[in-house]
């Protein structure tokens, strides 16, 4: 278990849904586990909502004159094109152009900005980059972060809060109240379903947790653990840095992340690199559905003619679907839909074949209903 040097003001919550706290991530305690079946879990998201605590997210502020200017210099997507009251993911590579990291970036307004990250090196990369610049970064040590995601979110969380939710975009954010307590709302989450992520104070956390179960009971709304989590990410072939990256110097282009890439602004770091390697991609991400009645082993080799073209990253056996799931990253000559390949899991080999992604709710309908479409 990784040092922890942080800590949820939810914890006790977690504790009394039969976590034990033994696993962390981002420098955290997570409710990796509870006592329910995180299948039951996962039927939750899909069909009613769930309630996550994210809080292992880690959130910096960065402020003043020169903040647009530092972070365009730090990611590869144009931060000037996020509107105040929106967001975009974007990618931070370095000078080879390997990514070491991928973001949120909110825009509350003019000069001002969050970031939310995972286990990547942003803060570092962010430290070398504003000296001499008018520009402040803080990291938010208090924030809490409540996912609510299905279905049933929207309905329930326009209940309690004068913001009208269903006007948020997919990517958007807002400050109000909810149950008289300030917070920020934000549409998004990391399910394939609608979902809203709920900012607010450590002191306000517990509270607001509650009252939205509470609240929610009506509903079906039911806490669920990481586990669960685990699942309905990969159902909706959403990448988790770094596992979903298998070389050391993964590019955004061999993750088909080139969306996040805006080779049109001004230099930023590793623009050359990536303008350098892109067209000699070693691996493509893909999806593959296995013919197993369980989820296979992370790094095992996917093989073609008895050669090994690539390697299975994350995976589930998806009871929603009743399929074993595998995000992969292969050769691209074989990322082809309907290609046929092999599994090597230990002492056993499955059949396998590349599929669309993602494999949930294909065309997005979920979280992009055609009636917000442009």
């Amino acid at each position: 278990m990784a040092e922890v040097l942080r800590q949820s003001i939810l914890n006790e919550r977690h504790r009394a849904l039969g976590s034990k706290l033994e696993e962390s991530w981002n420098d955290m305690s997570i409710p990796q586990h509870y006592a329910t079946d995180p299948y039951a879990e996962t039927t939750a998201v899909r069909t009613r909502a769930g309630l996550i605590d994210v809080s292992a997210l880690k959130i910096v502020e960065v402020t003043g004159p020169d903040a647009l200017a530092v972070l365009n210099q730090l990611v590869t997507s144009d931060v000037a094109k996020i509107a105040p009251g929106r967001s975009r993911i974007a990618s931070i590579v370095d000078q080879n152009g390997g990514l070491i990291d991928d973001i949120l970036i909110y825009c509350d307004g003019p000069d001002a900005y969050r970031l939310s990250h995972g286990g990547g090196a942003t803060e570092e990369a962010l430290a070398g980059l504003t000296a001499g610049k008018s520009v402040t970064v803080a990291r938010d040590a208090d924030v809490h972060i409540l996912s609510l995601q299905g279905p049933k979110a929207l309905d329930l969380l326009a209940l309690d809060t004068p913001l009208d939710v269903s006007a948020i975009p997919y990517f958007g954010h807002a400050r109000t109240t909810l149950y008289d307590l300030p917070v920020s709302i934000a549409r998004g989450g990391y399910s394939a379903e609608r979902g809203y992520e709920v900012f607010c104070a450590a002191k306000d956390a517990i509270s607001i947790w509650d009252r939205i179960l509470e609240r929610g009971a009506p509903f079906g709304v039911m806490p669920v653990s990481w586990d669960c989590l685990d699942i309905v990410r990969v159902e909706g072939a959403l990448l988790f840095f770094p596992f979903d990256m298998p070389h050391k110097d993964t590019t955004p282009w061999e993750v088909l992340m080139d969306w996040t890439v805006d080779l049109s602004k001004p230099d930023f770091v590793g623009k050359q690199a990536l303008i350098d390697r892109r067209g000699s991609e070693r691996t493509l991400q893909a999806g593959l559905e296995v013919l197993h009645h369980a989820a296979v082993t992370p790094g095992a080799k996917i093989m073609s003619d008895g050669a090994q073209v690539g390697v299975v990253n994350s995976t589930v056996f998806s009871q929603h679907l009743m399929k074993s799931l595998a995000m992969v990253s292969i050769a691209p000559p074989l990322t082809a839909y309907g290609t046929e390949l092999s599994v090597v899991d230990g002492d056993q080999t499955f059949a396998a074949t590349v599929v669309r992604t993602p494999f949930y709710d294909p065309m997005r309908l979920r979280t992009h209903p055609p009636d917000e479409r442009g």
